[in-house]
């Protein structure tokens, strides 16, 4: 449900048709992990162009435009998929599938009619907020998020969201923000990429109240692969060798030629390389740990997968990469899952969410 791989192809031209070093995800790997199809994410950092404005939206649509040339350029390999049977299709003909979702409302530029342009452009989920909060959402990443839930603009945006056909995705939201979507949506809410709070108590995570409540709108939270939102005391640990490290991944940034955004990937990689020497990996198991807790509160019908791929500087042992994915299918049969129920984990539940949003709207 979520990778930020199109930063590295608008960024660094990188060609994700064949296999690429320095991702996480690419085509090649994607179908030796089994991987049929992956949400793209259209994230727009607001440091660098803006909580709106025309450069918010021109680095949205370049990346838009960077997953359709995927499926231009190499029909072989990609097709743009739109529905819930796009997904179906382009695995019967053994090609992957590309979707698209927009991390942060910072495009939409508090403009409602910018919700239909990008349904128009493929767009199948918006998350309202990333670390930056908005006039109109909450964000979970700062101080003044907290407070702060829909104003009238965002509840217009959820509702032209239904409207369309869109899921609502509220990773990244605050908590009040979280319950304004949940009261206002009339369709099924998906949270792309986050676990739960019970297990590791940090903001982005769900309470066992919000997962219950996300459940009993017919969604689907989709777990995430950073150690940060998996492990107990893991952020702590992380911000002390970065504050040691920080002179390194200053010098990386300020060396690093170009726009910000090749800055921001310059220190990214300081950061993962120091992470890999310095802190002691998360367990895969942990993964299942957060999956096993959704079940156990909810049922196996509302659980599903959002691995941050591309967007983390760390990854659980035995999940490096989209390649081994069928190392958490191995997990899960051990503890007991059957394979109708990894099934629904690895793909099924979020189907059935997009067709149970596509049935309600409007169109």
């Amino acid at each position: 449900m979520h990778a930020d791989t199109v930063q590295f192809v608008v960024d660094e031209g990188a060609d994700i048709s064949g296999r690429v070093p320095t991702t996480h995800l690419d085509a090649v790997r994607m179908r030796e992990g089994g991987l049929d199809a992956q949400f793209f994410s259209i994230w727009v950092e607001p440091e660098f162009y803006g909580l709106g404005g025309a450069g918010a939206v021109a680095r949205a649509d370049v990346q838009i435009e960077a997953v359709h040339a995927l499926a231009s350029s190499r029909p072989d390999v990609w097709t743009l998929a739109r529905t819930a049977a796009d997904i179906r299709r382009a695995a019967e003909e053994g090609r992957l599938a590309a979707l698209l979702g927009l991390e942060g409302g910072y495009a939409l530029d508090e403009k409602l009619e910018r919700v239909e342009h990008y349904y128009g452009r493929g767009v199948r989920y918006i998350t309202p907020t990333w670390t930056h909060s908005l006039p109109w959402a909450g964000s979970s990443g700062d101080a003044e998020g907290h407070g702060r839930g829909l104003n009238d603009f965002g509840r217009a945006v959820i509702r032209e969201m239904n409207r369309l056909g869109m899921m609502v995705d509220v990773s990244h939201v605050s908590d009040r923000t979280f319950w304004d979507i949940v009261e206002t949506s009339e369709a099924p809410v998906v949270a792309t990429h986050s676990n739960c709070r019970a297990i590791a108590d940090v903001p982005r995570n769900l309470s066992d109240e919000q997962i219950r409540a996300l459940a009993a709108t017919g969604g689907v939270v989709s777990v995430v692969f950073y150690p940060g939102f998996l492990e107990p005391g893991w952020k702590a640990r992380k911000d002390a060798v970065e504050a040691e490290a920080m002179p390194l991944i200053e010098e990386a940034g300020r060396d690093a030629e170009g726009h910000p955004s090749l800055k921001r990937i310059a220190r990214d990689r300081v950061r993962e390389r120091v992470y890999a020497e310095r802190l002691a990996p998360v367990p895969l198991a942990r993964v299942a740990d957060h999956i096993d807790h959704i079940v156990r509160l909810t049922g196996v019908e509302h659980v599903g997968c959002g691995s941050d791929f591309d967007g983390i500087q760390a990854t659980p042992a035995g999940l490096s990469s989209v390649a081994e994915l069928p190392n958490l299918t191995r997990e899960l049969l051990r503890r007991g899952y059957t394979v109708v129920d990894v099934t629904k984990i690895l793909g099924g539940n979020v189907l059935r969410v997009m067709e149970e949003v596509e049935r309600r709207s409007a169109r």
